[in-house]
């Protein structure tokens, strides 16, 4: 995996000298396309057949997601939603237009190690 170093600041002290931090370099998108024709060379479904499952998959995740159900993928890891907004004093005072959902993915611990030898090396 290639990465660059980036220098940082510390926002809560301007002053203070900073850092080189590694950042990953992007090494292309990979379609559902793609990723469809990858899965069927290595099994008995068509392109189109993964296509399809993973366009489904796509249709239906919000849904069970707004249920506030976590999705576990199996090996992959497990999907939820996460709710932030601004703090009221009191509950009558509270604006539910403030909420902002975002999608938590945690790694299972077999994606984890999967990810475990990564080799680096710097980008020019």
């Amino acid at each position: 995996m290639k990465f660059k170093l980036i220098e940082k600041g510390n926002p809560s002290q301007p002053s203070a000298p900073k850092k080189l931090y590694p950042s990953a370099v992007n090494a292309g998108k990979l379609t559902l396309k793609d990723l469809a024709k990858e899965i069927a060379g290595r099994s008995s479904l068509t392109r189109g057949d993964i296509e399809n499952v993973l366009s489904n998959f796509m249709e239906e995740l919000p849904t069970f997601l707004k249920l506030g159900m976590s999705v576990q993928l199996g090996d992959f890891g497990t999907l939820r939603l996460n709710l932030s907004g601004e703090g009221a004093d009191t509950p009558a005072a509270f604006k539910t237009e403030t909420i902002t959902a975002k999608v938590i993915f945690t790694p299972s611990t077999e994606l984890k190690s999967g990810l475990s030898d990564i080799k680096y090396e710097k980008s020019e």
